[in-house]
């Protein structure tokens, strides 16, 4: 599903009318016409949906995500991740603990385009090189990262992550899939390098490397690695899902 097939930003359209759009043929913005047959699309909400529409095809074309993130409802940001795949940032962390005034952060991983990259504590990963991994993100994506990894960074670091940001936890529990996410990756068939590995033996792996064990930081690196890259086939999977249950599954003429 394509920000272009959304009418649910407009003041006035909910799920119901959208879906009533769409069952009478109405799927893109194109599509359109305020003249259109449709309960609950009277003249006023039919002015506010051309304006809405001449709004976001400016903004689109522009790339602007903020705008859209800005404008959908919360629970309708997944369906900012077609046009924005390619400059999706999908980040992870590792730490040494849950509480981000105590703990530390060991490793942070990006995938973005099809390259991977890894920031190790002590070495490379700053409040700088941090702001140049998001810089060209256009949405970040996360597994609960909007509790945790966000503002374990922003609190570790003092920077400001701002980019329009997808939690997959959330679309995730609306397909019905709940947990963690490894759990959630074997309900879906995303396979693991190292499936033994957890949290708790990330932050053993960061200890062991603190003292002296090279080999224990490789796999650490690879671990948190693993986690970033399975994110995007995270996002395609219940993204897809959910265009299917929410879009391509809209019903025929005016039922909800």
């Amino acid at each position: 599903m394509r920000i272009e097939n959304s009418f649910i930003p407009v003041e006035g359209v909910g799920e119901t009318t959208e879906r009533r759009l769409w069952g009478r043929g109405v799927t893109t913005w194109e599509e359109f016409d305020p003249g259109v047959d449709v309960a609950g699309v009277g003249t006023t909400t039919a002015d506010r949906i051309e304006s809405f529409i001449a709004e976001a095809l400016t903004r689109l074309d522009d790339g602007d995500s903020a705008y859209f993130d800005r404008e959908f409802p919360s629970g309708e940001r997944w369906r900012l991740y077609e046009n924005f795949r390619e400059e999706t940032c999908f980040f992870d962390i590792e730490t040494t603990g849950l509480d981000e005034r105590r703990d530390r952060v060991t490793t942070v991983s990006f995938h973005q385009g099809g390259e991977t990259t890894t920031l190790v504590a002590g070495d490379d990963l700053t409040a700088r090189q941090l702001r140049e991994q998001f810089a060209d993100a256009s949405l970040l994506a996360t597994f609960n990262g909007a509790r945790f990894d966000v503002p374990f960074l922003e609190t570790s670091f003092d920077v400001d992550i701002d980019t329009p940001h997808l939690d997959l936890m959330y679309p995730a529990k609306r397909i019905g899939l709940s947990g963690g996410l490894k759990p959630i990756e074997k309900q879906l068939g995303i396979d693991r390098d190292r499936p033994d590995i957890s949290g708790r033996d990330a932050v053993r792996l960061w200890r062991e490397y603190e003292r002296g064990d090279e080999a224990a930081l490789e796999t650490l690196v690879s671990y948190n690695r693993e986690d970033t890259v399975n994110l995007q086939a995270l996002a395609d999977a219940v993204c897809e899902a959910l265009d299917e249950e929410v879009f391509a599954a809209a019903p025929d003429g005016d039922g909800d």
